[in-house]
């Protein structure tokens, strides 16, 4: 077996309400849509990465509930080896998520069974082996993204981090990691300042992973490596539906890229396109782009 990406993260099931405003604490708003639709970031990158023509693994656990079923079939319809999908007792995860009109959301996640994925098997280890990137976020118990990490370590995979949600993260993991993908809020956690800037925020980053990059939602990106190499990254010029998946969007992308040898501002550029054409439409997984469609506002963008 030979695969670009293996992903081992979280599956949820997302419970979207549409609304004119998001709420404020203690505040109730009338929305005017709901939808259950397969998400976690775990899932999503891998469905991402996927349509992006990457040769995908993921690696994760759903409930024994009727979302778990649907989770399962969600992943393999996209393309998605899920040998690597447990399932547990009890329920499946879930994100509650509004959404407002402008495109902003607010998430609450509930685990469910991601909170289970633990002790990986020798098939895991395989499939992290076989891959040429493997990509993990933190929605399910650090342990899991630890072992996993020391296995690619041991195999010679490389090792991206979406460090999301938030978190302090301890210095073996981040010893661990190739490449780090953070928002600005995220970089601030793991650097433990109030700094604001890009530039800074990925100076304090790279000193503990050798690549760093920096979303920064609508205004693009910014990579930054060790050898003090600085790129920013323009994000493409569309209209805004929806942000629930764009980073997702752009870390599976971002890992596809990386896998087939583009050098990591250019596997930006593409990964951004890949955002870009998310934003444009609702929805988690529903919305996540082919290649074709990633490649066509590439050009576009890129020239």
């Amino acid at each position: 077996m030979s695969l670009e990406v293996t992903v081992v993260g979280s599956v949820n099931m997302d419970l979207v309400a549409t609304t004119p405003t998001l709420p404020a604490p203690g505040e109730t708003v009338l929305g005017h849509g709901f939808s259950t639709v397969p998400g976690g970031k775990g899932a999503n990158q891998a469905v991402a990465a996927a349509r992006a023509g990457g040769r995908t693994a993921f690696i994760g656990a759903v409930g024994s509930d009727g979302f778990g079923t649907e989770l399962r079939s969600a992943l393999e319809l996209s393309g998605v080896d899920i040998d690597g999908l447990r399932t547990v007792p009890g329920p499946s995860g879930v994100a509650l998520i509004a959404v407002d009109d402008a495109g902003e959301n607010s998430i609450v996640v509930a685990p469910g069974a991601n909170g289970e994925l633990r002790n990986l098997t020798v098939e895991d280890r395989g499939r992290i082996a076989a891959a040429s990137v493997l990509v993990c976020q933190l929605e399910v118990p650090l342990l899991a993204v630890l072992e996993a990490a020391r296995a690619a370590r041991e195999a010679g995979t490389r090792v991206v981090l979406n460090a999301a949600p938030a978190r302090e993260l301890p210095a073996e993991l981040l010893s661990l990691v190739d490449l780090l993908v953070v928002n600005e809020g995220e970089a601030r956690t793991l650097a433990d300042t109030e700094a604001t800037d890009p530039g800074s925020l990925i100076d304090a980053l790279v000193r503990v992973v050798p690549h760093v990059v920096l979303t920064l939602g609508g205004a693009g990106s910014v990579y930054g490596d060790r050898g003090g190499r600085r790129e920013t990254v323009a994000a493409p010029k569309v209209t805004v539906v929806d942000t629930t998946a764009a980073g997702d969007s752009f870390t599976g992308a971002l890992a596809v890229a990386w896998a087939e040898g583009r050098d990591l501002p250019e596997a930006c550029r593409w990964a951004s396109a890949a955002g870009g054409v998310t934003v444009q439409r609702p929805g988690a997984t529903s919305a996540l782009p082919g290649r074709a469609e990633i490649d066509d506002l590439y050009e576009v963008t890129y020239p």
